[in-house]
């Protein structure tokens, strides 16, 4: 994990923090496709689907998500179809069930941080329209990959950036 969960970025403009906000979406909407393929590959399992007490989980889990999560055993204050043991400060499972349950929550959680993304995308645009102008640095919290909120900062004449002025001679000539 090379994600840096949270951060405070200065920006220079709305736009650039947008493309941030763009970049990560899909770098999300990707990862979320992956994950659905992999779960839609283990639920058409052939295996899996002659299985009963398989298709007793599957229809208890898809209960779950239609419910919002309001039956079957508790995991921390969620309801899950698969069997989890608390480790210390970790949930295992050994219920082949775990990994088709585990996939469904991150499906859900990327759809709902890409969600918030499109809202921040939208609320970031609605405030370009201000033009609030270059003198302006965008100091932006980041949580988990999504922008949570930004403190405006006026940049003073000396905090302007970094220029650099030289000036160069070449000497020598072409022989020919």
């Amino acid at each position: 994990m090379s994600e840096i969960l949270t951060e405070i970025r200065t920006f220079y403009s709305i736009r650039e923090i947008k493309e941030v906000v763009e970049e990560r979406m899909n770098m999300l909407k990707i990862l979320l496709d992956e994950y659905s393929q992999w779960l839609g590959a283990l639920l058409r399992d052939p295996e899996r689907l002659k299985d009963q007490e398989w298709g007793k989980k599957m229809a208890e889990i898809q209960k779950i998500l239609k419910t919002g999560g309001k039956s079957g055993s508790k995991k921390e204050g969620k309801t899950t179809a698969a069997e989890w043991v608390n480790f210390r400060d970790l949930l295992i499972c050994a219920d082949e069930f775990g990994e088709v349950e585990v996939l469904f929550e991150a499906i859900e959680d990327l759809k709902a941080k890409i969600d918030k993304l499109g809202k921040i995308k939208n609320a970031l645009t609605e405030l370009e329209r201000y033009n609030l102008g270059k003198n302006i640095r965008y100091v932006t919290y980041i949580k988990d990959g999504v922008p949570e909120k930004v403190a405006f900062k006026l940049e003073k004449k000396e905090e302007q950036k970094f220029k650099f002025i030289a000036d160069f001679t070449a000497v020598g000539g072409l022989e020919g």
